[in-house]
């Protein structure tokens, strides 16, 4: 528990002070938020805010991190340096696509294929070293069997497969975290109790692994490193909310793609590294729902000409229909938070049912 607290409080430290240096570095720079044309009323006052703020989420997470290993004289591990490393290579992706947004004073950056090529070379780098590093028990930091709320053993991809369903995953999730990302803290919030869930999830395989000194206990987990798991975990989750303290409405600056393809490309990877890919679904429904909006938009638009929503994503429909932002903001948080917890109740229910069969 202690390496927990020390990322979480090391990583929300930096968060809350190395933003505001940002949001005056940005400011004098003139890096500024473009706004799409379709919501230019609503959002007109924003034009200019800073962005690319999601730096300051990936230098208070690695702080966190650090921290903690420095502190605890514990070595990192394998798992923890491939999520963070998958994190921070997407980050990189997203501050190009703000970076030329920027220099170009419009709301396009890169374009589609150096996008997708982008995370196609993140992607295939994590999942070939994911089925690789096992550890004295033979664990490696992902599975080639695909899962649920642990391994599904009649299910598995093989090497090939598991690189193109990881490059599937982690294109979608970033994808759909940047959606998500067009109201003040809506990303950031959501993505902060993602986060927390996973901090459960990592340490509740942690307390039942099945490699524990005791010995394997019923319900236990096959995962490697899930303390590491967690640290990561707890130290994005507090740099999230740390970030969300000078992103909330009215916000002072935008994590930008920077953030949120970092932060759905690091969702992804937790997911990969708990045995948990199809649950993540369920945990991070704000983001499946968003990004189902925009493909759902284009399918019917181009069928039928017309428009299945005011605006896609999502939320931009109810903003449309005369919501307050403020109040899209937060019904979105309570409908990520039920998410959150039904995530949570089905993982202990699973491991629960398990213990008691056994």
């Amino acid at each position: 528990m202690k390496p927990i607290l020390v990322a979480a409080a090391v990583a929300l430290v930096v968060s809350i002070l190395f933003t505001p240096y940002l949001i005056r570095v940005f400011s004098k720079q003139g890096f500024g938020q473009e706004i799409r044309e379709e919501v230019q009323s609503q959002h007109a006052a924003k034009r200019g805010t800073p962005t690319m703020g999601g730096v300051a989420i990936l230098v208070a997470m690695w702080c966190g991190y650090l921290a903690t290993h420095l502190i605890l004289g514990d070595q990192p591990t394998v798992t923890g340096l491939l999520v963070l490393g998958l994190t921070t290579a997407l980050g990189i992706v997203g501050f190009l696509d703000d970076f030329i947004k920027i220099r170009k004073q419009r709301n396009l950056g890169l374009n589609k294929t150096a996008k997708l090529v982008g995370q196609l070379v993140a992607s295939v780098l994590f999942a070939v070293l994911a089925i690789r590093f096992p550890n004295e028990h033979g664990v490696m930091p992902a599975s080639t069997e695909l899962s649920f709320l642990r391994d599904i053993s009649v299910i598995s991809f093989g090497a090939i497969g598991f690189v193109i369903f990881a490059y599937v995953a982690i294109s979608g999730w970033s994808n759909a975290v940047n959606f998500t990302d067009g109201m003040d803290g809506l990303a950031g919030g959501t993505a902060a109790m993602v986060l927390a869930t996973y901090v459960l999830v990592a340490f509740w395989q942690l307390r039942n692994d099945c490699f524990a000194v005791s010995g394997p206990a019923p319900g236990c987990y096959t995962v490697r490193d899930p303390l590491d798991i967690a640290v990561v975990a707890a130290a994005a989750m507090a740099a999230c909310v740390g970030f969300l303290w000078w992103n909330a409405a009215p916000a002072k600056i935008f994590m930008g793609d920077t953030g949120s393809l970092a932060l759905g490309g690091l969702l992804a990877g937790l997911s990969m590294v708990t045995r948990t890919e199809l649950l993540m679904i369920i945990i991070g429904g704000v983001f499946v729902v968003e990004a189902l909006s925009v493909v759902l938009q284009i399918v019917v638009f181009r069928t039928t000409r017309r428009r299945l929503f005011r605006m896609a994503p999502f939320h931009h429909h109810f903003e449309l229909a005369g919501w307050a932002e403020t109040t899209v903001i937060i019904r979105f948080w309570v409908l990520a938070g039920i998410s959150c917890m039904f995530g949570v109740g089905l993982f202990y229910a699973d491991w629960l049912s398990a213990a008691l069969t056994r």
